[in-house]
């Protein structure tokens, strides 16, 4: 997750304090919002599990109809 941060505060020109705080909403909104298999694929990935944020990307893509 702190790799997630670190992107946000660079690209949004932000303290990493607010960066983890936008992360920290963003992911609980959609951890609410999505069925929970998807939210712990969601968990995993930011805590360097099985599959990381390129796998957990892809499978997105497929749940929203992209190949």
């Amino acid at each position: 997750m702190d790799e997630l941060i670190k992107l946000v505060s660079k690209k949004a020109g932000i303290t990493e304090a607010q960066a983890r705080q936008a992360v920290e909403t963003v992911l609980g909104f959609l951890k609410d919002k999505l069925p929970e298999p998807i939210a712990a694929q969601i968990e995993a990935a930011l805590k360097g599990g099985k599959g990381g944020l390129g796998d957990l990307a892809g499978g997105l893509g497929g749940l929203l109809g992209k190949k």
